[in-house]
């Protein structure tokens, strides 16, 4: 194994190289309550923008009381069939950044964003995929879909519910691409309009035909138990189970990032694989680790620095770790290593940890 890059002292603070600014190029009207937004990625950002299908971006969307607010939004585009970057945002009752976004978007607006993150996204493009989406939830499953069409050989079949005909987002461009891929692409329709809402008998008699597929699900909360439930029913196994979640973010994952010089301590020592490479940190014992990592110009992956996510999940190698705060990660999670980067302090002088997931 190669010997650990070793890096510079951490400075006390340093300038967000990880946040960002992309101009809007285009704006879709999809539904009467939905958009896409398109951004342009400059040259310069074309690495710091690479992304895997089932990723999103974190936006910064200006806010009169709060000066700002931070929101999550899938990409509905495909890294393998897109040249620019697009967000699909659909207008929801009470929610502030969508409605922003719905009515303020335009050519020409810029918009502060981090570089995409994310873990629903698959292992293989290779992979037969079953795709479970209700409204908005089609966002990331599309930029999926398109991916493993493109770049992969699998077989796919997605379960897509709606409240009606006029609210299915991609209507048209699902049935082109059944029209192009007859034999790997079933798309099964369900309107709640005709048949009411989904229920867990109605979804176990289409999946069972599944159960050995690679599952992704994504929508509302009371959609995605019932689909689980299903699943479960159908005799789908947990860790073939993939879901994607958005929490609204009360912190801000755009402020500075700061590195405590006074520690008293000395700093634990840090190996950390991330992106092929084996880094070589000082750690100061009060400073969580994605702040060490992104103060010294590493593309770690995050979307919150609050725990309310997994985005920013490592894996513990050897050494002790403690997270000052999480919301994410269950037992199973723990019980193999996982922690969360930004929550997560050292309790033993080295820490091994990787980027893996």
């Amino acid at each position: 194994m190669a010997d650990p890059d070793t890096a510079a002292p951490l400075p006390a603070a340093t300038a967000n190289t990880h946040v960002h600014e992309l101009e809007i190029v285009e704006v879709i009207r999809e539904t009467a309550d939905t958009v896409s937004l398109v951004f342009e990625v400059p040259d310069l950002l074309t690495q710091r923008f690479r992304h895997r299908p089932g990723q999103f971006l974190t936006l910064r969307i200006p806010g009169e009381r709060t000066g700002s607010v931070a929101r999550c939004y899938s990409l509905s585009s495909s890294p393998h069939l897109d040249d620019d970057l697009i967000i699909t945002v659909k207008r929801t009752e009470g929610g502030y950044a969508s409605n922003w976004l719905c009515d303020n978007a335009v050519t020409g607006l810029r918009v502060t964003t981090l570089s995409p993150s994310g873990v629903f996204t698959p292992k293989s493009l290779d992979a037969d995929l079953l795709m479970i989406a209700a409204g908005s939830g089609i966002t990331p499953v599309i930029s999926i879909i398109k991916s493993a069409l493109v770049a992969g050989t699998g077989t796919i079949y997605l379960f897509y519910a709606n409240r009606d005909a006029s609210s299915v987002i991609f209507g048209t461009e699902l049935a082109d691409m059944m029209t192009e891929y007859p034999d790997r692409l079933l798309v099964d329709h369900w309107l709640e309009s005709a048949r009411g809402l989904p229920t867990a008998e109605a979804l176990t008699e289409r999946l069972w035909p599944y159960t050995g597929f690679d599952a992704f699900l994504c929508g509302p909360t009371a959609f995605m138990s019932t689909a689980r439930a299903a699943m479960i029913a159908a005799g789908m196994t947990e860790r073939h189970v993939h879901t994607e979640i958005y929490r609204s973010l009360t912190g801000d994952p755009f402020a500075e990032i700061v590195i405590d010089r006074d520690d008293a301590e000395t700093p634990a020592t840090a190996t950390v694989e991330l992106d092929g490479r084996r880094l070589e940190l000082p750690w100061p014992r009060h400073t969580p680790l994605l702040d060490v990592l992104l103060a010294g110009g590493f593309d770690a992956p995050y979307s919150c620095r609050e725990g309310a996510c997994s985005a920013c999940a490592c894996t513990v190698r050897s050494g002790e770790v403690r997270m000052l705060r999480n919301d994410t990660l269950v037992d199973a999670d723990l019980a193999v290593g996982l922690t969360l980067a930004c929550q997560s302090v050292p309790l033993t002088d080295h820490v091994d940890i990787a980027f893996d997931q």
